[in-house]
């Protein structure tokens, strides 16, 4: 069972995009998606669950999360693409 996911959301395809890290990824994403808390993506309108990853360990997921904010924004993109090619929301899917 995973301890901590590594996930972006973007606000449209090829969009503003967030890099995050969470151990409650439901609720996360919940959070953003109801701008239940101030910051980047209530800002500027970034929702849509577009992509995550699984961890063993939160400090395995944190430092995957340093990694990624830290790459091209085309390597991101394709990172998204891979598992979700056509940026469909994931929401539904881990509720």
């Amino acid at each position: 069972m995973a301890v901590g996911y590594v996930y972006i959301l973007a606000s449209k395809r090829n969009g503003t995009l967030y890099v995050g890290v969470t151990s409650d990824l439901v609720r996360r994403i919940w959070e953003h998606k109801n701008d239940s808390v101030d910051g980047f993506t209530k800002r500027y309108g970034v929702h849509k669950f577009v992509w995550y990853e699984e961890h063993g360990t939160i400090e395995d997921a944190i430092q995957r999360e340093k990694n990624i904010k830290r790459w091209r924004r085309e390597w991101k993109l394709d990172l998204i693409e891979q598992l979700n090619p056509n940026w469909r929301d994931l929401y539904d899917d881990i509720v």
